[in-house]
């Protein structure tokens, strides 16, 4: 985009500045568009999952101009409840993926491994704290930190055959990378579907 005369231009368009008229293909050269006093614009707008649009303001004492819409946070209860839903559908979705073996059981079928039945109990658990401490989060900030809270995973180097299809992990070589977890959906992973890839996973 691209502003002149106090006015947002969203497309390159026939421009008539100083009774002259200029085709719309000035907007591909940046000199004609600097002679003429056209600028680029750039809009900054909140995140709009945590905040709506305020007042606008605008900067136009740099090579770009820069539009910028002042954020308003939105209603710390509405966004608690949300994140509350998040959670209680994630933890369902994680029970339901075992409650099979509950049923197997009840019909004189295989008893609930051992490691199911702890997991389930850490799900139950864990939904209980995420509660409590979603219910807590009284801040803007820490409702956005919540959901997008910081991470260092390490992992295991991944080895490719010569078709670029993966074959294996190295056996010792690793890397970090930096993550943003949302603590909503952040749970015991199921004791039969770990990451082979995954060496640790650290709050920073």
């Amino acid at each position: 985009m691209w502003y002149y005369d106090s006015k947002v231009i969203k497309t390159p368009k026939t421009m008539v500045i100083s009774d002259i008229t200029y085709p719309a293909s000035i907007f591909s050269n940046s000199d004609t568009l600097t002679s003429l006093g056209i600028k680029l614009y750039r809009e900054v707008v909140s995140d709009s999952r945590y905040y709506t649009n305020g007042s606008y303001s605008v900067d136009t004492s740099g090579a770009e101009v820069v539009g910028t819409y002042a954020g308003v946070a939105k209603d710390l209860a509405s966004l608690r409840a949300a994140m509350l839903e998040k959670t209680e559908n994630y933890a369902a979705a994680l029970h339901a993926d075992i409650d099979w073996y509950w049923t197997r059981a009840s019909k004189g079928g295989t008893a609930v491994p051992s490691n199911i039945a702890s997991y389930a109990t850490a799900l139950y658990s864990e939904h209980e704290t995420k509660k409590t401490q979603i219910a807590a989060l009284n801040t803007i900030a820490k409702i956005i930190e919540y959901e997008s809270r910081a991470y260092t995973e390490t992992r295991k180097q991944e080895v490719y055959n010569e078709d670029g299809s993966f074959k294996e992990y190295h056996a010792s070589n690793t890397y970090t990378r930096a993550l943003k977890i949302n603590m909503c959906e952040h749970f015991s992973v199921h004791p039969d579907k770990t990451d082979a890839g995954r060496v640790s996973l650290t709050a920073d």
